[in-house]
C-alpha cells in the first residue's frame, strides 16, 4: 500500500499541509501516511524501526517497535492510517540489528511530531550514533493523503487481491508482522560447517578432468560407414568427393552472384541466399539470378545452416565474411605449431570453446587421435624420429587425412577448423597449405614455452592423461619414453622443428607462465581473426576459481513475475548471509579476489554482507530484458497480450528459445553477445571472482565454461541458493557445486 516518495529539497511538508487543508471538506476523511528513510551507504545488518505514542505504536518500549520494510537498495518505508482525531503523532526512529539481540540505536534529538501529515522543518535528517562512534545519517521523507473510508476499503481489497498466494510457489507473497525464524538456520551465527564439502551436491557428469584431445572431432574417414574419405589397409588412400556432387546431392543451391552455396531447396526458378542473423525470422537475400523472393522456407532440424548462429555485430561480420569474401576466406583453419608439452591441445580446446560460444561453427581436429586409431596408441619414441622414414610417412598420412576431413566438414557448413598437431617443419606446413589452396584460409598458431618447470609439469600431465600411455603401468618408463620422443623433435642438428616464419601466423611466447609473455602477429586481418587474437592476448593458464551464483530469492521470484528490480525476500536475505560466510571461508587466503554483480538491486543486496573484497557492478550482467513483459506474470501476459502469450507458451518457442525475443526485449543470443567482454575479463583475471547475477545470464556464462551447445543454453538448470565453482587451470575446467539452502 506504499505510495511514491516526495523528494523535493524544500517545501515538501508545507505543500503536503496545504493540500490537506484544502481537502478538509472531505468529511470523515483519514490520513494515509507513508514514512520513508534513505541511506545510500548499505547497512543491511541494521533495520530501521518506528516506535512512539498511540495510535502509531502505543508504546515507547523499543522491543515493540514497528519494523520498516525495505523498498529499494537504500530506502526503507512504513505506511499507516491515522484516524481524524489523532492527526498529531509523537514518535522516534531506531535501528535494530537484524539477527541478534544486541542493543538498538535510537536517533539523536527530541521526539518527532507529525501534525496533519507533515513533519517539522528541522526533521529531514535522522542521526544515529553507533557504539564505535560512527554516525549514520538517514534522509527522512513523508507523504500523506487524505482518503475517504470508501477509498480506504477499496485499497485494502485491492491489496489483498494483488498479494494473494503465488500460483507458482503457492506461498504468501508478503508476510505481515511475521516472527523471524529461530534456530540454526537463521543468521550468521549458524554459519557453515568448517568442512565446506558438507554442502557439495553432485555436478553434471561432464565436469571432470578430461584429456582435451579426447573431446576433439572423431575421425570420420577411419570409421566404417562414413561417407567422404576412406582408408585402405595397404596404405593411405585419401578420397575426396567432387565438391559439386556433394552440394547437388544435399540440396544446396549455388548463388552465382557471390559464388557461394546455400542450403535451400530448389523451387522452380527461385534462388536465394538464406541469412540467419541469429534473431527473428528467416530472411532471404536476393541474388542476381533471382527475380522472386520467397519467405516460405522449410528448414528441417536436419538442415545445416551455412551461417553461424551468432547475433548482432558478430552475425553482421559473419555475413560480410561469407557474402563478400572468396571461398577460402569464408573458411578458416587455425593450424597449431609447436613442440610437444607446450600447451597446444589445451589452447586449441579453449579457442574452440570460445568460438562455439560466440556462435561460429567450430571443430577441433586432433591428429594424434587419428594416429592412435590407425597405428595404435603404443608407439615408442622411435616412431617419432626424423630419420625414421616409415614413421614420418605414417604421420604425414594421418595429418593429410585429418586435414581432408576438416575440409569436408567445412564444405558441409563448418566455419573454423582447429588443426592440432606439432606441424613442426616447413615441409609439413607446405603440404597443408597446398591442401588448403582455394578451400580455406590458414593461420598458424605457434605456442612456445621456455619455462622448464612448466614443460616438466605438462609432460607429467601428458603421461597421466594421454591415451598413448594408458597401457603403460610404469609411470617412470612412460616419462622416459616421452622425453625421448621430445628429444627427437628438439635435435638442433636436424630440421625437425622449424619456427613459423611464413604466411599468416600468431606466436604465443611464454603465455602459459601466467606472467605476461608475448604475442607476435603477422599478416592477420578480418573480423574473426581479430577476435581470435584478442582472445589469445587475454587468456592464460593460471589456476583460479570462478564462483557463479544467482542472487538470493527476490520478491518477484516469490510472486512469479518476470524481470523487475525488486529487493530480496527474507529467504534471500538469509542466503546473502550464508553466501558471505561461504565466501569468507572459501576465499580466506585470496586477498586479490573480487565480487561482480549486475546493476539490479537484488544482486547488490545479495552481495552487501560480503566484506573485505572489492565489488564491481556490470550492466552486462543484468538479467535478460523481458521488454514490455517486464514485471508481469505469465497469467498477466495471457490476459493483456493473448497473441504474444500464444507464442510464449507454445512449443515453437520451446524449440527455439535461444532466438526468441519478448517484444522490445532480448533473446538469449543477445545476452551472449553482451557477455563477451565479461568472458574476456574473466579469462584475463588471475585471482578468484564471485559472479552474482541472474538465471539467463548465468546460463550463458556456464555454457561457455562447460562447452555446452548454444541450443541448450536456455534450458540449463541454474538453481537458486547454489554456488557453482568453476576451477580453471592447466588441466581444463572442473566444476563443483555447493547448495547452501533449499
Amino acid at each position: 500500500m506504499g505510495t511514491g516518495v516526495s523528494k523535493e529539497a524544500d517545501g515538501g511538508s508545507e505543500g503536503t499541509k496545504d493540500r490537506l487543508d484544502d481537502d478538509d471538506h472531505q468529511a470523515g476523511g483519514q490520513l494515509y501516511v507513508s514514512l520513508k528513510m534513505e541511506n545510500l551507504k548499505l547497512t543491511t545488518h541494521l533495520v530501521p524501526h518506528v516506535y512512539g505514542s498511540v495510535p502509531l505504536v502505543g508504546s515507547w518500549d523499543s522491543s515493540k517497535a514497528l519494523s520498516m520494510e525495505r523498498e529499494s537498495v537504500s530506502m526503507w518505508e512504513i505506511s499507516f492510517v491515522v484516524p481524524p482525531n489523532h492527526e498529531t503523532l509523537d514518535f522516534k526512529f531506531l535501528l535494530k540489528p537484524k539477527h541478534s539481540d544486541a542493543p538498538c540505536f535510537v536517533e539523536e534529538g527530541p521526539s518527532r511530531l507529525l501534525i496533519g501529515g507533515a513533519l517539522g522543518e528541522d526533521a529531514r535528517l535522522a542521526l544515529f550514533k553507533l557504539d564505535n562512534g560512527e554516525v549514520l545519517e538517514y534522509q527522512v521523507f513523508v507523504k500523506a493523503d487524505r482518503v475517504s473510508p470508501f477509498d480506504l476499503a477499496a485499497s485494502w481489497r485491492a491489496y489483498q487481491d494483488n498479494f494473494r498466494p503465488s500460483a507458482v510457489r503457492w506461498i504468501p507473497d508478503v508476510s505481515i508482522n511475521s516472527a523471524p525464524q529461530t534456530g540454526g538456520e537463521n543468521g550468521s551465527s549458524a554459519g557453515l560447517e568448517l568442512d565446506l564439502e558438507h554442502y557439495v551436491v553432485p555436478a553434471p557428469s561432464t565436469s571432470a578432468h578430461v584429456y582435451a584431445a579426447n573431446m576433439t572431432e572423431n575421425p570420420r574417414s577411419l570409421t566404417s560407414g562414413s561417407g567422404g574419405s576412406s582408408y585402405s589397409s595397404k596404405g593411405m588412400e585419401v578420397i575426396v568427393p567432387d565438391s559439386s556432387k556433394v552440394f547437388q546431392s544435399s540440396g544446396m543451391v549455388e548463388s552465382k552472384s557471390v559464388g557461394t552455396f546455400s542450403p535451400l531447396q530448389k523451387q522452380d526458378s527461385q534462388r536465394g541466399l538464406f541469412v540467419d542473423r541469429g534473431v527473428g525470422s528467416p530472411r532471404l537475400v536476393k541474388s542476381s539470378s533471382s527475380n522472386i523472393f520467397s519467405s516460405d522456407l522449410n528448414l528441417g532440424t536436419g538442415t545445416k545452416n551455412s551461417m553461424p548462429a551468432a547475433a548482432g555485430a558478430v552475425a553482421a561480420a559473419a555475413v560480410a565474411d561469407q557474402m563478400l569474401g572468396l571461398k577460402e576466406d569464408r573458411h578458416l583453419a587455425i593450424v597449431l605449431v609447436g613442440l610437444p608439452a607446450r600447451g597446444k591441445t589445451f589452447t586449441a580446446a579453449k579457442l574452440t570453446r570460445y568460438l562455439r560460444w560466440l556462435g561460429h561453427e567450430t571443430k577441433h581436429f586432433n591428429v594424434g587421435k587419428y594416429r592412435r586409431l590407425k597405428h595404435g596408441a603404443n608407439q615408442a619414441a622411435d616412431f617419432f624420429r626424423a630419420d625414421n622414414p616409415e614413421g614420418m610417412e605414417a604421420r604425414n598420412e594421418v595429418a593429410a587425412l585429418a586435414f581432408e576431413d576438416m575440409l569436408s566438414w567445412m564444405n558441409e557448413g563448418g566455419q573454423v577448423g582447429i588443426f592440432d598437431a606439432t606441424n613442426s617443419n616447413k615441409r609439413r606446413r607446405n603440404m597443408l597449405m597446398k591442401l588448403a589452396e582455394g578451400k580455406c584460409k590458414i593461420i598458424f598458431l605457434e605456442t612456445i614455452c621456455n619455462d622448464k618447470s612448466i614443460i616438466e609439469k605438462n609432460i607429467r600431465l601428458k603421461i597421466q592423461q594421454s591415451p598413448d600411455y594408458a597401457e603403460e603401468p610404469d609411470f617412470e618408463a612412460g616419462l622416459e619414453d616421452f622425453k625421448n620422443r621430445l628429444a627427437n623433435y628438439e635435435k638442433a642438428s636436424s630440421t625437425v622443428y622449424e619456427p613459423v616464419g611464413e604466411g599468416s601466423y600468431i606466436k604465443m611466447i611464454d603465455k602459459v607462465s601466467g606472467h605476461g609473455g608475448q604475442i607476435q602477429v603477422n599478416n592477420i586481418s578480418g573480423y574473426l581473426p581479430g577476435r581470435i587474437v584478442f582472445f589469445l592476448v587475454n587468456t592464460h593458464l593460471t589456476p583460479r576459481p570462478i564462483l557463479l551464483t544467482r542472487h538470493g530469492e527476490s520478491q518477484d521470484n516469490v510472486r512469479g513475475r518476470i524481470g523487475g528490480d525488486t529487493a530480496i525476500s527474507e529467504k534471500g536475505e538469509l542466503y546473502s548471509e550464508k553466501l558471505a560466510n561461504f565466501v569468507r571461508k572459501r576465499l580466506k587466503s585470496e586477498r586479490a579476489a573480487s565480487i561482480w554483480t549486475s546493476t539490479l538491486q537484488r544482486t547488490i543486496l545479495t552481495a552487501s554482507p560480503i566484506v573485505g573484497f572489492p565489488k564491481i557492478q556490470w550492466r552486462a550482467l543484468d538479467e535478460i530484458n523481458a521488454g514490455v513483459c517486464d514485471g508481469m506474470t505469465y497469467e498477466e501476459i495471457k490476459k493483456n497480450m493473448p497473441e504474444e502469450y500464444e507464442y510464449v507458451d507454445n512449443s515453437s518457442r520451446k524449440k527455439d528459445k535461444l532466438r526468441y525475443r519478448y517484444p522490445r526485449g532480448e533473446s538469449y543470443l543477445d545476452v551472449i553477445q553482451r557477455l563477451e567482454p565479461v568472458i574476456i575479463e574473466l579469462e584475463r583475471q588471475r585471482a578468484p571472482v564471485v559472479v552474482i547475477s541472474h538465471q539467463a545470464v548465468l546460463r550463458a556464462l556456464y555454457a561457455y565454461f562447460a562447452d555446452r551447445p548454444l541450443k541448450e543454453v536456455p534450458h540449463i538448470e541454474m538453481p537458486l541458493h547454489t554456488i557453482i565453482e568453476i576451477q580453471m587451470g592447466v588441466t581444463g575446467v572442473v566444476e563443483k557445486r555447493y547448495k547452501l539452502m533449499d
